[in-house]
């Protein structure tokens, strides 16, 4: 018997295990497959390596711009995967050695809780919790009514990490992370056409409408086309290619991502038995992450909205899990709005915080400031027309951050504070950022929303000047 038992070693079921085994709990995860999760094995991680490839090619396709000649002799599949596959490894083995290394119990095969809650079976051997049970099995790719995955021609984001070839003609069913990020990927890699369809009325729903705006610009730059507004009505599959019908367009492809979210995975796993899964599969628990049966918690993908399919959201609850069992200190629910979105395409998309839309809805008299990195030496090193968007309440608290451009994912980190934290524009505008960094986009944004622009134009309208920007909006 151990004082946890975790059934799922994902991302936030790893996260509860590490936590509550370092406070000399005993901990045991049962996984069905690896520790780590899709995140490791399918989805983060391996896309993440691959885009650092796509991204060193455009930088060699761009390379005349800086004064050089190179050439692109060749791309090759299975140099890609094998590169991805040692990073995957190499963290893979990091994970399972940190684990071994705090004591942990890691049992492979696949668990189902018993009738009195605190029991996992794994064939037959039973694992009994002395304190709490800890539901952490992640999802599952979400299919598309009417569409069939053969995985080779039409295929989701577990095949897409492991294709054996990179894409000739692709088109993308879904805007969200997972697709914007395989649709820059395989444009990257030398696809010829890649086309986005998205149901919604723009791609990349979640994100402010200006960072939308600005990546459909971009991804028109790059040759990729975004069609919003229009549903799949049909894929054909016939030999190598399909034929997909959204609403009154048709295309061609040989390869089809169904990109359109992911679902949790509840089945089979004697959830139903505990009372704590609604009609959709989710697991609902209260802000400590405590479901409706006593010493059961739940974390990560299981969850339904407000918590995010994120992987820093799993930590996060793996963390507020271990110290709500723990009975540890005073743990603080999580605010999901004060967690960061990142998205890596080229551009990246990087937000925290409410979008201006969402800040309106919810009553605040709104300011929205943008910084364009035109006026940033780095950003201009990088050629790029991104922005630091800052959406504020009028003479108040920063509400949200939204940066599209070079390194987003990464610049997000500090925005999280200021979010986090309610500081005021005049706070952030007082800190010193180092220069030439693109890290002074945000404290420049942040300047011009205090009212004491520096490389920016003083002028407020509702259209930003060229160049160094830039332009106030207000809400009320």
């Amino acid at each position: 018997m151990s004082d946890i038992v975790v059934l799922g070693g994902g991302p936030g079921g790893y996260a509860v295990a590490l936590r509550a085994a370092g406070r000399g709990q005993s901990v045991t995860v049962i996984e069905a497959d690896k520790v780590g999760g899709t995140c490791l094995h399918l989805g983060c991680i391996p896309s993440k390596a691959m885009l650092y490839v796509g991204g060193l090619l455009d930088q060699v396709r761009d390379s005349s711009r800086v004064g050089l000649d190179l050439d692109i002799n060749g791309v090759s599949v299975d140099g890609i995967n094998d590169f991805r596959e040692k990073v995957q490894n190499n963290l893979y083995r990091g994970l399972t050695s940190l684990m071994k290394g705090k004591g942990i119990e890691v049992v492979d095969g696949h668990g189902t809780v018993a009738d009195d809650g605190r029991t996992v079976l794994v064939d037959e051997q039973r694992y009994t919790a002395a304190s709490a049970l800890v539901l952490a099995t992640g999802s599952r790719v979400r299919s598309l009514p009417g569409v069939d995955v053969d995985g080779k021609v039409v295929i989701t984001s577990d095949d897409a990490t492991r294709l054996p070839r990179i894409p000739r003609r692709a088109l993308v069913i879904g805007s969200g992370a997972v697709g914007l990020e395989f649709a820059s990927l395989w444009r990257s890699l030398g696809a010829e056409e890649v086309t986005v369809v998205e149901a919604l009325d723009r791609i990349a729903p979640l994100e402010d409408p200006d960072l939308s705006k600005h990546l459909v610009r971009n991804y028109r730059k790059r040759g990729i086309t975004t069609v919003a507004g229009a549903t799949v009505d049909s894929v054909k599959v016939e030999g190598e290619a399909a034929m997909v019908r959204f609403g009154e367009q048709e295309a061609t492809a040989d390869t089809v991502l169904v990109a359109v979210g992911r679902s949790p995975r509840t089945e089979g796993v004697g959830f139903e038995q505990l009372g704590v899964v609604d009609e959709r599969g989710y697991v609902h628990v209260d802000e400590w992450c405590r479901t409706a049966a006593d010493g059961v918690y739940a974390v990560g993908d299981l969850l339904p909205p407000p918590s995010l399919a994120l992987a820093h959201a799993g930590f996060a609850e793996g963390f507020l899990v271990a110290d709500v069992i723990a009975g540890d200190g005073d743990p603080q629910p999580i605010d999901y709005a004060q967690v960061p979105r990142v998205t890596y395409t080229s551009p990246e998309v990087a937000s925290v915080g409410l979008t201006q839309p969402q800040a309106v809805e919810k009553g605040f008299d709104v300011a929205a400031t943008q910084y364009s990195f035109r006026g940033n030496a780095k950003g201009i090193i990088h050629d790029s027309d991104g922005f630091v968007k800052v959406v504020t309440e009028k003479d108040g608290e920063v509400l949200g951050v939204h940066v599209i451009g070079p390194h987003a994912t990464d610049l997000i980190a500090e925005a999280q504070l200021i979010t986090a934290w309610g500081a005021l524009p005049s706070e952030v505008a007082a800190l010193v950022h180092p220069h030439p960094t693109l890290a002074e986009a945000m404290g420049e944004a942040h300047l011009a929303a205090a009212g004491t622009p520096f490389h920016a134009h003083a002028k407020r309208a509702d259209k930003p000047p060229h160049g160094m920007v830039n332009a106030v909006r207000r809400y009320g």
